[in-house]
């Protein structure tokens, strides 16, 4: 299915199938399993090795990466990760994505604009993917604090990688990667000067954390508080375009 046109007029092949792990995530699988299995038929601890088996299980689907149908448009910005819409304010961009970059790269406005904020729980996907098609501009890591990534302070004290893409006309949109409680690593995909078509993957956080999407000048979310949204498919906004949406939660 991966590169294949699919439309809303039933062009296309579509069908189930398991979801493939990341190769990211297999060593930790393998290692969970001969742990379990080591416990379970050499040492006959059975009330050691099925929890293990369990935990086993858990990883395999933690490092799971399914194929998304990604929305094609000018004017199309995706989620770049699959999780809960948990904060949704008027922000100035992290200074890192601002500004010239003293390489003669022009940076967002610091002017506040709308950023959207994804939770990601233990028990969704965790690789993220790019919101727009364009090159990367910017990959700043910095180091910082594991605090609750649904707190809003946690944009600027947490361990947190920024990314930068640039579209063919100029547009910038940047979005950042932020660790959580549990999350203790976050691994890129990608670097400066990579080519990156929307909803391609740029990389993933380990065991639960967030993603920051800023918004072009202009732009308002076109999900609501407290969506779940999913990287790639989900329509986070359609720039230039400011409209107040509401929802009802039942």
């Amino acid at each position: 299915m991966a590169g294949e046109i699919l439309d809303n007029r039933g062009r296309g092949d579509a069908s189930w199938n398991w979801p493939s792990i990341h190769p990211e995530g297999r060593k930790f699988g393998i290692i969970a399993l001969a742990i379990s299995l080591f416990f379970l038929l050499i040492m006959d601890w059975e009330i050691v090795g099925w929890p293990l088996l369990g935990l086993t299980a858990f990883v395999f689907a933690f490092f799971r990466d399914p194929e998304r149908v990604v929305p094609q448009g000018d004017d199309v910005i995706v989620a770049p990760a699959d999780g809960l819409v948990s904060l949704i304010a008027q922000v100035e961009p992290p200074r890192e994505l601002v500004g010239d970059d003293g390489l003669g790269s022009a940076g967002l406005t610091p002017l506040p604009v709308t950023r959207v904020s994804i939770f990601m729980s233990v028990f969704d996907v965790h690789i993220n993917r790019a919101p727009i098609s364009g090159t990367v501009k910017r990959l700043i890591y910095m180091p910082g604090k594991f605090m609750n990534a649904d707190l809003d302070k946690a944009s600027e004290e947490n361990e947190r990688q920024h990314i930068l893409i640039e579209r063919h006309d100029g547009l910038l949109i940047g979005f950042t990667q932020i660790a959580g409680l549990v999350a203790r690593r976050i691994v890129p995909f990608v670097k400066p000067g990579d080519i990156l078509a929307a909803g391609q993957r740029v990389g993933l956080i380990r065991f639960g954390s967030r993603v920051d999407v800023y918004l072009p000048t202009g732009t308002d979310s076109a999900v609501l508080l407290g969506q779940k949204v999913v990287a790639g498919e989900t329509v986070l906004a359609r720039i230039g375009t400011q409209k107040l949406i509401e929802g009802v939660a039942q």
